[in-house]
Parts: structure tokens; C-alpha cells; sequence
């Protein structure tokens, strides 16, 4: 299996990009926006030069600026999906999709992409996800070693966004090619990616699978961009082993983690559990926090729910038998053992 290797420091307008990577399957680098994310793409496309930097696969050498090497865009074996999907309005889905064949045909990737019928179709005339299809087609056209994604799924509705994820995520599966994708939607690198980076201004907070991420967040900021309830507070040794908490609220806290000092208190949604004001939960949760009833978000067959400083996830039939209501009061709860304590 081919591996893109990249090591580069690229300049950019409020901070460096100094960035080092290695992909053999799909790799996902997820950021807030402006943390240099496309930036990364355009220096392995060739569309960037960075101040120093070495980019090859497999030996053979794209960018070397110690050397003086730097094949340009047209000699890199890479399919780039720009993020607005960059169709040529005029052309027809053939005609862009072989505008990268250079003389391949084409009709066996519209079949692949299912989009034989729209074969004289113009980009105006499709949908926020046949746009992507063909977008991909024309990538894949070039025969391409590596495949870049720039915010794939960022132009399509919730609705769509779901169904092409798992299509896109099909098809990566399939191509086995090393795949660099960049999005600020940490649930689509999660679903794509088999190693996901977090970017911050130029920097690489920490790269791991989804699991590792969630399991063992190494800051604050990686928690939080997970998914994360992030609580602030002041460790010390608490009874039985266990590390307490005090928040800024005056609230306490239990962790079976060690640390002391100023903390962050990490507590993912689905470990969270909600009672009614008048009847807490009674279960071997020792931290329980009573708050106001916030917004009640649908997500699938799930529900999540702002319960004080903290956002649960729960069972549409458990928000419905708990009858919670925005601007009531309820209590959430969850364990020691899932909580996690971080540097701040």
C-alpha cells in the first residue's frame, strides 16, 4: 500500500502551519476554521509553497526545498475535491468528469457514481450530493495515487449529509488509496477517517483513531472539539482513591483519575444521565449536578439535552416518559470512572 509523507512549515497570515504526516489509508485533520486546514491540502497539491518542506509517496519525491525539488500541481498523482465542489458550469457531468481523463474514458465512472442518466445534466441541475458525486468522478478520472477532501460534506443538508457520509465512507473503504480529508465536523472525520488530527492555529494537538481521541483527550480543546462537556476546576485528593473536584460554581465532583490543581472536567453526552428534579436518580453515579432544563435537540433517534453546565444525550422515550420541559429543573448524573480530568 502507497504512504504520502509530509513535513513542511508554511507560513501563513496570524501563524506558521508547521505540520508532519503520514498517510497510508484515510486520514482526517479537523480544526475550527482558519487553523490552516485547506492549507495542508494545497501544499501536498502542489497549489502552495511552503517555507520549508519535504513531501513524497512511496520514494518518489513531490517537494524537497532542502533539494530544490517541486513538481508542479499537473505532475502530482493527486485527485483534489475542492470544498464548493468547483464544477464547471458550462460543461455537462461527462464533460467534467473527463475534463482530468486526459483521453480515459469516463462511462465506467458514471456508472460507478450512478450517474449515467445525468450523463447531459448541468451542474445547476443537480443535487447538493450529485454535485459531490461528480466532483469525486473527476478526481478519481486522473487516476489519482492520493486522494485530498477539503470539507466534503460541509455544502449538504443534514438530510443528505447523512446518507453521502456513509457512501463517501463506502468508497474510501474500496479505493484503498491514502486519503487526506480536512473538515471542522469532528462526527464526519470520525466516520471517514481511520486516524483523525486536531489543528489548532498551525498545530497539531493530537493524532490518534476517533476512539483514542474520545477515550484519552490530551487537552482541553481536543475534548471539547470531540464532543466534550468541558467543566472548569480545582483537583485535590479526594476520599476512597478518588480525585474531587471543586467547579467554579462551588459544585464538587468525582474522578477516578489523579491530578491536582487546576483542571478541565471532561464528560461526554451519552455518559450523562437525567432525572427529574423530584426524583434523582438513584444509581452508583457520585456526581450529580441540579440545573435548568435548556434546549431539547433531536438527533437521530437520540435527544440532547442542556441540563445546567452540562448537555446530556438521551433516549427520545426517556425524554418523553421524564416530560422534560425547556426552563424546568432536572438533575444529570454520571460516574467517577467517566470522567475525565485534563490540563487546561
Amino acid at each position: 500500500m502507497a504512504t504520502l509523507q509530509a513535513d513542511f512549515a508554511l507560513p501563513l497570515r496570524a501563524f506558521e502551519l508547521e505540520l508532519g504526516l503520514e498517510v497510508s489509508r484515510t486520514v482526517a485533520v479537523v480544526g475550527p476554521s482558519g487553523a490552516g486546514k485547506t492549507s495542508v491540502l494545497r501544499v501536498i497539491a502542489g497549489l502552495a509553497a511552503p517555507r520549508r518542506g519535504v513531501v513524497t509517496l512511496d520514494g518518489e519525491t513531490w517537494l524537497d526545498t532542502g533539494r530544490g525539488i517541486s513538481c508542479p500541481p499537473e505532475r502530482r498523482r493527486v485527485g483534489l475535491v475542492f470544498q464548493d465542489y468547483a464544477l464547471f458550469p458550462h460543461l455537462s457531468v461527462r464533460a467534467n468528469v473527463a475534463f482530468g481523463a486526459e483521453g480515459r474514458p469516463v462511462d465506467a465512472l458514471l456508472e460507478r457514481f450512478r450517474m449515467a442518466h445525468l450523463a447531459t445534466a448541468r451542474p445547476r441541475e443537480l443535487s447538493g450530493g450529485e454535485r459531490q458525486r461528480v466532483a469525486l468522478a473527476r478526481a478519481l478520472a486522473r487516476g489519482p495515487a492520493v486522494l485530498l477532501l477539503d470539507e466534503p460534506l460541509s455544502a449538504l443538508d443534514a438530510h443528505t449529509k447523512t446518507e453521502v457520509r456513509h457512501e463517501l465512507a463506502e468508497l474510501l473503504r474500496e479505493l484503498a488509496l491514502p486519503t487526506l480529508l480536512v473538515t471542522h465536523d469532528y462526527e464526519d472525520a470520525a466516520a471517514l477517517a481511520d486516524e483523525v488530527g486536531v489543528l489548532v492555529d498551525g498545530r497539531l494537538r493530537q493524532l490518534g483513531p476517533p476512539a483514542d481521541l474520545v477515550a484519552r483527550p490530551q487537552d482541553a480543546f481536543v475534548a471539547s472539539f470531540t464532543g466534550a462537556n468541558l467543566l472548569r476546576g480545582r483537583a485535590r485528593r479526594g476520599p476512597n482513591g478518588l480525585t474531587a473536584i471543586r467547579l467554579e460554581d462551588g459544585a464538587e465532583l468525582f474522578s477516578v483519575e489523579e491530578a491536582e490543581g487546576e483542571v478541565g472536567v471532561v464528560v461526554y453526552p451519552w455518559e450523562v444521565a437525567v432525572a427529574r428534579a423530584h426524583e434523582p436518580q438513584a444509581d452508583s453515579a457520585l456526581n450529580v449536578l441540579r440545573g435548568e432544563v435548556g434546549p431539547l435537540v433531536e438527533v437521530a433517534n437520540r435527544v440532547r439535552v442542556r441540563v445546567g453546565p452540562v448537555t446530556a444525550e438521551v433516549t427520545a422515550a426517556s425524554a418523553a416518559r421524564l416530560e422534560l420541559e425547556r426552563g424546568g429543573v432536572a438533575y444529570a448524573t454520571f460516574k467517577a470512572t467517566g470522567t475525565r480530568l485534563v490540563p487546561l
